[in-house]
């Protein structure tokens, strides 16, 4: 079960990146926090740029509207979602097939 927090509208969540991967998506929880498949190198802050478009369309929010809080340069981030919803975050947990690690 991903772990996260719900305060003044926003969604706060941790988020394990792979980056280098065939192709972006969303693959399921690990220790926690969603688990992200990333296209983009992490250079120049190109995955982080992917991860913020990737999860804007998973969320259905401008780009804007997701923040990397913490681990800009790490593979496990922390995000914050203005506007997103506990549910959303849930269901593309239970969508990817994923069983979890543990």
């Amino acid at each position: 079960m991903i772990k996260y927090t719900e305060k003044d509208g926003a969604l706060s969540f941790k988020v394990r990146v792979v980056p280098r991967a065939s192709r972006s998506e969303i693959v399921g929880e690990h220790d926690g926090a969603l688990r992200v498949r990333i296209a983009a190198p992490p250079v120049d802050g190109a995955a982080n740029d992917e991860l913020v478009r990737l999860l804007a369309r998973a969320f259905g929010v401008p780009r804007s509207a997701i923040d990397i809080t913490g681990g800009h340069a790490a593979k496990l981030k922390t995000v914050c979602v203005a506007g997103g919803r506990a549910a959303v975050l849930k269901s593309k947990v239970q969508g990817s097939g994923a069983s979890g690690s543990k």
